[in-house]
């Protein structure tokens, strides 16, 4: 059950006494204000369509990296042929896709102008959220009505405190004087700071503060822009996760247990397979379920600059800080296929070998690779790497599970697939592969249901979904042959697009697949 907290619940109200009289209707709040949150009560008492912004860039840069505009128009413009209200969720990511060095700079503005115009004529109504530091929607449709999610007050403190603390716990606390104490909290880090609070059933105002004061360094993953993803739900990989809970996750975690037994997470954990194998979702895994113990370096670290340096010693001396911790390295293989950086290569071996400090001994380094070849030597060597996990292509087995916890998902019209012919027609299929064979049958099925043309079964639809996958597999593969065979125009296209970190995410999924 979705609960809102008073800032969150005015802004619904405010929302519900302009919705007769507004067709376009723009949320706007900081990040963990609870955007996304109140979207989702908005979708379950008023119905309509939810459309979440990171899942529809993700696929589309995978699938139609230089269409976003066309394809999120022909998105929208569905959902509103089909439903009264169309509610779009963090629509500034869209707008940061498609502007700055994106080929294509600016060209969402015409498409977003357009739904904005359907809709008003058809009676529809179209809700959108984005960050208060966003370009604001009214400038592309001026009819917009801008509602607001305002900064939390003490009393916002005390509903998420109620909400994650036990009452006797909660009714102690005075939420003026915390209030006082930090009034830029958002709901992420009330909900972390109740669940993780020592002794929460004992704790008064003052423990809580002290708390607060002890917290001065935490992750530098901000997770309201990370999508959500929880170990449990990762299917196929049941040894990986068995080796992860015992090795990094109940040495975190347990703080008793690894005192009594003196428990250390693994100085060094290598994380290697081919792309779409789930490499990265774990690491998004990893960050929602340890949070504040959980460090990032990937590419939007511009490497070979001075700022990188200084940028990578920040977050390994912020692990330091929060030891024990995971500095979480993504395609390490990437960052070092060129020789380089010596200076990161200096920092990991300094934390693998623990002998800066005993606080470097306690941060735990992991990294993934698709090519191991490409890490230095001396990075991988026995006793650096205290454990090695190889992400396989999922087997049958494997491909039953997360076939069926799509399919789990669908409407009843796509829900009864023929998940046995469906795993015989993804032979060397990854999780990535599946997830966009389901993505491309939904999509083949709506563009039936809205042009009116004979519907198939849901097999049929999925299995043309994985024949448009092996023809882009087919595509990636002769695209990374062509960038091999030219390795200097390889480099070059690399380097100049890092720069950027969503035209490196775009490589990055053209140059892996």
């Amino acid at each position: 059950m979705i609960q809102l907290c008073p800032r969150q619940q005015q802004t619904f109200d405010q929302l519900k006494r302009v919705l007769h009289n507004h067709r376009v209707i723009e949320v706007i709040g900081a990040t963990g204000s609870g955007k996304t949150t109140l979207l989702q009560y908005i979708h379950h008492h008023l119905g309509g369509e939810l459309i979440e912004m990171y899942n529809f860039i993700d696929y589309t840069r995978q699938h139609h990296p230089l269409a976003l505009e066309e394809a999120f128009e022909q998105m929208v413009m569905r959902a509103l042929h089909q439903h009264d209200i169309v509610i779009i969720d963090d629509l500034q990511a869209l707008l940061g896709a498609c502007s700055g060095a994106y080929p294509r700079s600016g060209l969402i503005i015409l498409p977003l102008r357009k739904l904005c115009a359907y809709a008003t004529k058809a009676q529809k109504t179209l809700i959108v959220s984005s960050e208060v530091d966003c370009t604001r929607f009214a400038y592309v449709y001026p009819p917009t009505m801008s509602l607001a999610i305002q900064e939390f007050q003490a009393m916002d403190y005390g509903f998420f405190c109620h909400r994650f603390l036990d009452a006797v716990s909660a009714s102690q606390l005075d939420y003026d004087k915390i209030y006082r104490f930090a009034s830029n909290l958002n709901a992420y880090q009330l909900r972390r700071l109740c669940l993780e609070l020592p002794d929460a059933a004992k704790a008064d105002t003052e423990q809580f503060i002290d708390y607060l004061r002890s917290q001065q360094l935490t992750s530098n993953v901000d997770l309201g822009e990370v999508q959500a993803v929880d170990l449990s739900a990762l299917k196929g990989i049941d040894d990986i996760l068995q080796k992860l809970e015992a090795n990094l996750i109940i040495p975190l975690e347990h703080d008793d247990l690894a005192h009594e037994l003196d428990l250390k997470p693994k100085r060094g954990v290598l994380l290697a397979g081919p792309p779409g194998t789930g490499k990265t979702t774990i690491g998004r895994a990893l960050a929602h379920r340890l949070k504040s113990k959980f460090f990032l370096i990937d590419g939007t670290f511009i490497s070979g600059t001075g700022e990188f340096y200084a940028a990578i010693h920040e977050v390994i001396e912020a692990a330091k800080e929060n030891a024990p911790a995971i500095v979480f390295i993504d395609d390490t293989d990437v960052i070092f296929e060129d020789g380089g950086d010596s200076g990161l290569y200096r920092y990991l071996l300094t934390l693998l070998d623990g002998l800066e400090s005993e606080t470097a001994g306690r941060v735990c380094v992991m990294m993934t690779a698709m090519n191991v070849s490409s890490l230095p030597p001396a990075l991988v060597r026995s006793g650096r790497i205290e454990l090695w996990l190889e992400m396989r292509l999922p087997n049958e087995f494997a491909r039953t599970e997360i076939l069926q916890s799509h399919l789990n998902q669908m409407s009843l019209a796509l829900r009864d697939a023929d998940i046995p012919q469906l795993v015989a027609a993804t032979e060397s299929f990854t999780g990535a592969d599946l997830k966009r064979l389901i993505e491309e049958g939904k999509t083949l099925y709506a563009y039936d249901l809205v042009q009116g043309n004979a519907l198939k079964s849901a097999t049929e639809y999925f299995l043309e979904g994985a024949k448009i996958v092996v023809k882009n597999k087919q595509r990636y593969a002769e695209a990374e042959d062509d960038t091999q065979r030219s390795p200097s125009r390889g480099h070059r296209t690399r380097t100049s697009l890092l720069s950027d970190s969503l035209h490196q995410s775009f490589l990055r999924a053209i140059h892996q697949r």
